[in-house]
């Protein structure tokens, strides 16, 4: 089982388009820190109980995650003080950052933290037989009619992803 650490916008455009549920068909375990999960899943308003519901786990900061989040808030001016907590929480743990969010994607490849969002859920959802190829070309269909709008996924990479797959 492989850990993730998870930031809020993946499950944002997950539950825009009615999928929340299928990251989690992906043989990993997602890990957000509990003030996060009080404090970022807000909205929708049953966001965080079905996340939970799902499988999402809360976790608690160690030592170390604590003083690493105090290093990168106060290094890296865009990412909230959560996108840090998520990154120090990667970087100390040796695992994957899942987020979506460009100045955080930046601070993590300055940590050499390596990153998978939204499209790259799906890329590995779709090459790993966890979903056909119907659903992976409803959801990029679907995030493409909301992006641009509270989404803001990569439209060129999204596209190549529906040409590819309506060819195969």
């Amino acid at each position: 089982m492989e850990y993730i650490s998870s930031d809020t916008n993946v499950w944002l455009d997950f539950a825009a388009i009615n999928k929340l549920e299928i990251p989690f068909k992906l043989p990993y375990t997602y890990l957000m820190h509990e003030d996060a999960i009080e404090n970022e899943l807000l909205s929708p308003r049953e966001l965080r109980e079905n996340l939970m519901g799902l499988g999402l786990q809360a976790v608690e900061l160690t030592e170390e995650e604590f003083y690493l989040t105090e290093e990168y808030n106060a290094k890296y001016v865009k990412p909230s003080l959560y996108d840090c907590v998520a990154l120090a929480i990667a970087k100390v743990k040796g695992i994957t950052l899942m987020t979506g969010d460009g100045p955080l994607r930046k601070a993590a490849e300055q940590e050499n933290v390596a990153v998978i969002g939204t499209i790259g859920i799906l890329d590995r959802l779709f090459g790993g037989n966890y979903i056909e190829k119907e659903e992976y070309l409803y959801c990029l269909k679907e995030l493409q009619k909301i992006n641009g709008k509270n989404r803001r996924l990569p439209e060129k990479e999204q596209q190549k992803r529906v040409e590819n797959a309506e060819k195969r």
